[in-house]
């Protein structure tokens, strides 16, 4: 075997623990109102966000063209890699990216805040190739990724706010007990809504990034993706690793979305949830690599000021926007070290190295989090201001 092709596995499993970790950490952005609400039990709202999250990976390739095309540029415009740039260089990049992309993920799910899988991976992305001396395409991430970061937060809080507005205001003779009991029917509709766009848009991240490097392999070409799509074992691989990231829950972000910035009820959820689905999907068929991670925690601002008399928690909504601001510059650097690491060992040693570091990091976060569990049976325990509900006695270690 090649050292070339150990470093390609490495880079194909590396990229399916980033969707693993994607499912887990973006669970919350499509279930944690319905949970908070109790229209769903939570371990029945991840199973059916798991199954839907699968589903979605396989409608469209949208995202994944744009990830191969608008973040790194490694090869030229006849599908060869640009000049000085050897396969070897190209793939290790891409592994860096991910490593980066991943454990700044595994550490906010930690700390339980909403921060965007997607922006952890072009940070990483981004800080190995220029640490790789790699062209970046500034402007494909200008206008397909920090113009809608900035963008879609603020839309979304405006339609769910708009929308609970118009919510509270129609039903409002209604008894608030047979009204909630219909909202709750309807949120089991839009937040599967919201899972299906998730498995549109953040499945086919990892897709990109995985063909990415095939490319860089010269396994693929581009041309080939346009023509035929990408092969049908990257869709499934893919949307199987995010389906059962999401099953295993992210509850620490689950909480944080349903418990910490608004008390939220049933209309609201549902207002949310639509806005969230209605501009996920649209984004996804124009290849814009969206975060539904911002989207979602704009949907839910946005309920929260929609309602009259509602609360909103500022102060956590700000340390998850400074989690936010940071995401890209923190991935960044740690995909860079990473690029570092492995180009300054050289070979397959180097990617071996830093996998290693990347399982040994992986394993000290998860378990410094079995020390305050949060699972399906705490998850929505009364909000005091911390992630990890105070007095608990649960056990079960669940993700």
């Amino acid at each position: 075997m090649t050292g070339e092709l150990v470093i390609l596995i490495l880079v194909i499993v590396t990229a399916i623990a980033f969707d693993f970790t994607n499912g887990f950490h973006d669970t919350g952005n499509a279930m944690a109102t319905s949970i908070a609400t109790g229209a769903l039990k939570p371990k029945v709202a991840v199973t059916i966000s798991a199954i839907l999250n699968l589903v979605g990976a396989f409608l469209s390739v949208e995202v994944a063209a744009t990830i191969t095309k608008d973040v790194l540029k490694i090869q030229t415009d006849t599908g060869s890699l640009v000049e000085g740039l050897t396969s070897e260089t190209a793939m290790t990049i891409i592994f860096a990216g991910l490593v980066g992309g991943i454990l700044w993920n595994l550490l906010t799910w930690l700390l339980g805040l909403p921060s965007s899988s997607s922006h952890a991976l072009f940070g990483g992305l981004i800080g190995a190739g220029l640490a790789g001396a790699v062209a970046i395409n500034w402007d494909g991430i200008l206008a397909k990724i920090i113009v809608p970061a900035f963008l879609s937060p603020v839309i979304a809080g405006a339609v769910a706010a708009l929308g609970t507005l118009l919510v509270y205001a129609l039903t409002r003779g209604v008894a608030q007990k047979r009204r909630d009991a219909g909202f709750r029917w309807g949120q089991i509709g839009t937040a599967s809504l919201v899972s299906l766009a998730h498995g549109t848009g953040d499945a086919q991240k990892t897709m990109g990034v995985i063909a990415l490097a095939l490319i860089a392999h010269g396994s693929l070409t581009t041309d080939s993706i346009l023509e035929d799509g990408l092969p049908v074992w990257i869709i499934f691989v893919c949307g199987l690793a995010i389906a059962l990231g999401t099953y295993l829950g992210g509850w620490r972000i689950i909480r944080t979305l349903g418990k910490g910035l608004v008390e939220i009820d049933s209309p609201q959820g549902m207002a949310a949830e639509a806005s969230s689905a209605a501009i996920i999907l649209t984004s996804s068929s124009m290849g814009m690599a969206l975060s539904t991670t911002h989207v979602a925690t704009g949907s839910i601002l946005g309920s929260g000021v929609g309602k009259p008399g509602g609360q909103v928690r500022w102060g956590v909504a700000g340390r998850m926007a400074t989690a936010w601001l940071t995401t890209m510059p923190a991935a960044g650097i740690v995909g860079a070290l990473c690029y570092f690491i492995a180009h300054g060992i050289g070979g397959v040693a180097g990617a071996i190295v830093v996998f290693a570091v990347l399982v040994l990091a992986s394993g000290y976060l998860y378990l410094r989090s079995r020390r305050q569990p949060v699972d399906a049976s705490n998850v929505n325990a009364e909000w005091d201001g911390n992630v990890v509900p105070q007095n608990t006695e649960t056990t079960t270690p669940v993700v």
